[in-house]
């Protein structure tokens, strides 16, 4: 190890490394609060400028961090805020975490990943490490960003070092808090990976590394698909099992008692946000390169994507026997809008399907989720 890496890692060690964080977002701001409270300092940015204000103001735009931990972490000069991508150069370590959608043909939207890694490329410098946290397929960060990022002489594994650490949070669940959830490393060479390692071994519970950042991008999309296809296995079997007049809620409570072997899923309206409906088929577009298909993956988007029309016939056979009427006319209280409890992220949310087909059909639907005082 040279003698300019050992002092990188010494200067995470001793928490005297200066932390940057790209995407102020449901993963970048609870980061970079993290960081904070372990004693480091940081800079956040973002090319919205509307975040930047809102933070500078003592305002909170995610529902589960409060206004006042962005406003003391400013206030004692441990958090910047900012738009300005050359400061870029002020930082030891850069941590990237913008979205990564999928197109019109359900295709990877890399475009955020690219726009970041050649804004923040002209002001890197050597000796910083760069860790992309965003949900890809496995091949994205050496063959997608380092090239960018070596555009400027820059390279990987001699003058900056490159890793890939999927973010790993749940929004609105107390019990999982950034610093509480193990953090998975993959480095593009050794020396990376031992940075990476180091960088998130002062912030989490536990750093778990693995051998390239193709294993630890693999590890992030296993952990969806494995959600995914478990949960449109549960939304079939539900289906199934009230044709039978079963109750699909007893089923899993009596059979989650067994000790070994399961693992309770539940049924619900569908698939949402920013995970689970999405990142399955980042897989599916890289197997399709190796000459592969992921029929499991299709099948349980297919399922899922099936269930809002499944509840609204369930809820047009119950108004039918209920008082004879259909939906046409009928005044509908869709109670909830966010894709999960506790959260004003209503992306991917299967609420809007909803409203969509009750709505087709003659209903006239209001909603109330008091995280979500106003329909995006």
């Amino acid at each position: 190890m040279s003698a300019e890496i050992a002092q990188l890692r010494e200067s995470f060690e001793i928490k005297s490394a200066k932390i940057g964080v790209t995407g102020l977002g449901y993963v970048g701001l609870p980061l970079i609060l993290t960081f904070v409270d372990k004693g480091f300092t940081t800079i956040g940015f973002d090319i919205d400028e509307t975040k930047v204000t809102a933070l500078e103001n003592g305002q909170s735009y995610i529902s589960h961090i409060p206004g006042e931990a962005t406003t003391t972490a400013i206030s004692e000069g441990q958090f910047l805020p900012t738009t300005d991508f050359s400061k870029i150069a002020g930082v030891d370590a850069i941590l990237i975490c913008v979205p990564t959608p999928l197109g019109e043909n359900q295709e990877p939207d890399l475009s955020y990943v690219v726009s970041t890694g050649e804004l923040i490329a002209p002001y890197m410098r050597a000796g910083q490490l760069v860790v992309l946290e965003s949900t890809t397929y496995p091949g994205t960060s050496s063959e997608i960003l380092k090239p960018i990022l070596e555009k400027n002489g820059l390279k990987s594994g001699e003058d900056l070092f490159l890793a890939y650490s999927p973010e790993r949070e749940d929004p609105g669940h107390p019990n999982f808090a950034t610093a509480s959830i193990p953090k998975v490393v993959g480095g593009d060479g050794p020396d990376a990976s031992t940075l990476a390692t180091a960088l998130y071994d002062q912030i989490v519970v536990k750093t778990i590394p693995v051998t390239s950042m193709e294993v630890a991008e693999a590890v992030k999309l296993t952990e969806n698909i494995f959600r995914s296809v478990n949960i449109a296995m549960v939304n079939e079997l539900k289906v199934i099992y009230d044709k039978m007049g079963i109750d699909i809620w007893e089923v899993i409570e009596a059979a989650k008692s067994k000790p070994f072997g399961y693992m309770p899923f539940y049924p619900g309206p569908g698939l949402g946000g920013h995970c689970i409906p999405i990142d399955p088929f980042y897989l599916t577009y890289r197997a399709k390169q190796f000459g592969e298909d992921t029929r499991f993956i299709e099948l349980a988007g297919e399922i899922n994507t099936q269930m809002p029309a499944h509840v609204v016939g369930v809820l047009q056979a119950a108004l039918k026997e209920k008082s004879g009427s259909d939906l046409k006319g009928a005044s509908i209280l869709l109670i909830g809008l966010a894709y999960k409890k506790n959260v004003n992220d209503t992306r991917e949310s299967p609420a809007f399907m909803l409203m969509e087909i009750m709505e087709s059909q003659g209903a006239e639907v209001a909603y109330f989720d008091p995280f979500v005082p106003i329909l995006p």
